[in-house]
């Protein structure tokens, strides 16, 4: 690991916890810090997926040949290259593929619809697509729509352990069932695969590398309106957090095995969960969902030390591995995000792993995390914590972010850091909109008490649903083309698992189909997550005199038995 000295700050303080206020993050980029990790680690293991085990040193030379043959697809230093996969092998050697070539990788959700893909690809411009062979159908009309060129397809389980494979193709129900989940089994007639970039030999070391303050990743955050926006990540703002991340969690060179469980289109998935681990030389078990029998058959296997995800992955897999007697004593820490974490459910979490459960918070826009629970006892159940290394938090009044919150209440927090983003992509109002004074507007509302931060609510109407933040408007303007369906508001409401359920008020034209019906047909253009998993017939929706609605009033509505 490339060395990231710890400093005191100026007045020679210390956080809370140990941590130091202050670190030195090397000028390096995310492929200078995996490859030193490659260097230095040779054959320790990288990646364990279903099964199979592949080395550092197999990884980093996967990397340079599947680079050559990306550049035989046309791509160049600063293009833009789209990932649609599941957590495996080959999300990360693609992703470091496109960082060695100087491109900017885009990582999507290989669930969602043609429809859900088209603006951002709109967007962003990506003319080469690597995706899963399940998400090639979804991908394959953006040729047209997008003006994509190239799509490679992938299948993951020749990343599995070759006995896996052969029981996949027993005819057993079970067994197909499995495979039908992992692959399409085919891809459409000119659609090369994955070998088909494994043919050009290897990138020349001559070929121009990324500096520290070239754009890494591009990611997709929705936004109050609906559209969604580009959030560009620079190598130097993924390394700074993989760093802070480090200090927090206290967590040792290539001693540490990190379950990958939370996808890497999700930036704390990304940047904590795998390429923090890559900076430590540390064990990446990947899976390929947030399965909790897929992460218990990892525990079972390898020594994972490391978890993060957000609570109710932290206890569907709890239940699970309690229900299989799948012993825990092995996970040292975890840190969650996204959502609070029930303070009963934290000393169930320690009690069966003997380890530290901590909150975190963070945005996409900050790659992700800047606030965390210290690690040490020093920790407060209810708040998300103190700031990370280098991280200065502000507080400003709510209507008028120019001024500070008056002493003692809270307002909106701001932030700003090494891991805070510079702009959304092609969108100038909107950044302009999001700082005031080189202050990250987060629109998140918090208090502070003694140090530590609480928050209190959200200026933005975004949902926060198992993890990801679901656009009302987004589920709106889908649900609006149903024919029945003449006007609808959706809001967010408590849901018993923790966090947000998606909930509709709906006016109806004519007979309202029933929920499952409802639901049915909005799968076929949002993902799962998004669609409403309750529909309220309403006789109108309550607005203000503009005649907007007014979605707080929805929420309340909905809350209603």
């Amino acid at each position: 690991m490339a060395d990231a000295r710890s400093t005191q700050g100026g007045d020679g303080e210390v956080d809370i916890g140990g941590v130091p206020r202050r670190l030195d993050y090397p000028p390096i980029s995310v492929i200078d810090m995996f490859e030193e990790s490659a260097r230095r680690r040779g054959n320790g293991v990288c990646t364990w997926f279903l099964g199979r085990g592949r080395s550092y040193r197999d990884l980093a030379a996967e990397v340079g040949v599947v680079a050559a043959g990306l550049t035989q697809l046309g791509v160049r230093p600063g293009d833009r290259v789209a990932v649609a996969l599941p957590n495996c092998p080959e999300n990360l050697i693609a992703t470091l593929a496109i960082m060695r070539l100087s491109a900017q990788v885009v990582q999507h959700n290989p669930l969602y619809t043609t429809d859900e893909l088209e603006g951002p690809f709109l967007d962003h411009g990506a003319r080469v697509v690597l995706a899963w062979d399940k998400a090639v159908p979804a991908i394959a009309p953006l040729r047209d729509r997008a003006h994509v060129r190239h799509v490679v397809g992938v299948d993951i389980t020749r990343s599995m352990a070759r006995r896996s494979r052969l029981l996949l193709r027993l005819p057993a129900g079970k067994a197909r069932a499995a495979r039908a989940r992992l692959t399409s089994g085919t891809l459409p007639a000119g659609v090369p695969g994955w070998r088909d970039l494994l043919r050009h030999g290897c990138i020349p070391g001559s070929h121009p590398r990324p500096a520290p303050e070239d754009v890494a990743v591009i990611m997709y955050t929705s936004g109050t309106t609906g559209r969604p926006k580009g959030v560009p990540l620079t190598h130097a703002n993924l390394v700074a957090n993989c760093y802070q991340g480090i200090a927090w969690t206290r967590l040792s060179v290539a001693t540490e095995g990190f379950l990958a469980a939370l996808p890497m289109f999700h930036a704390f998935g990304l940047t904590i969960g795998v390429l923090a681990g890559l900076a430590l030389g540390a064990e990446i078990g990947m899976v390929p969902a947030p399965d909790p029998a897929l992460m218990a058959d990892v525990v079972k296997r390898r020594q994972m030390t490391f978890l993060v995800g957000v609570p109710p992955l932290f206890a569907a897999f709890l239940e699970y591995a309690q229900e299989h007697g799948v012993p825990l004593r092995g996970l040292t820490t975890g840190l969650s995000g996204a959502m609070s974490l029930p303070a009963g459910f934290v000393e169930r979490w320690e009690a069966a792993t003997g380890g530290r459960l901590i909150e975190g918070y963070g945005l996409t826009e900050t790659s992700p995390v800047i606030v965390g629970n210290p690690i040490s006892a020093d920790r407060r159940p209810g708040a998300i914590g103190i700031p990370f290394p280098d991280t200065e938090i502000r507080l400003v009044r709510s209507d008028d972010p120019a001024l500070p919150a008056d002493p003692g209440e809270g307002g909106e927090l701001l932030v700003r850091g090494p891991q805070v983003f510079g702009g959304y992509l092609g969108q100038p109002e909107e950044t302009r909109a999001a700082f005031i004074d080189g202050w990250f507007r987060t629109g998140d509302l918090a208090r502070c008490e003694d140090g530590f931060y609480v928050i209190t609510g959200r200026l933005k109407d975004l949902i926060v649903t198992g993890g990801f933040n679901v656009s009302p408007a987004e589920v709106e303007e889908v649900l609006r083309r149903h024919p029945r369906i003449a006007d609808v508001a959706v809001a967010g409401v408590p849901s018993p698992r923790g966090g947000e359920e998606v909930v509709a008020a709906v006016i109806p034209q004519g007979p309202l189909p029933d929920a499952g019906e409802l639901r049915a047909w909005a799968k076929q253009h949002l993902a799962a997550y998004k669609v409403p998993r309750r529909f309220r017939e309403v006789d109108e929706l309550p607005r203000n005199p503009l005649g907007k609605v007014i979605r707080a009033e929805v929420a309340a509505l909905l809350r209603q038995p």
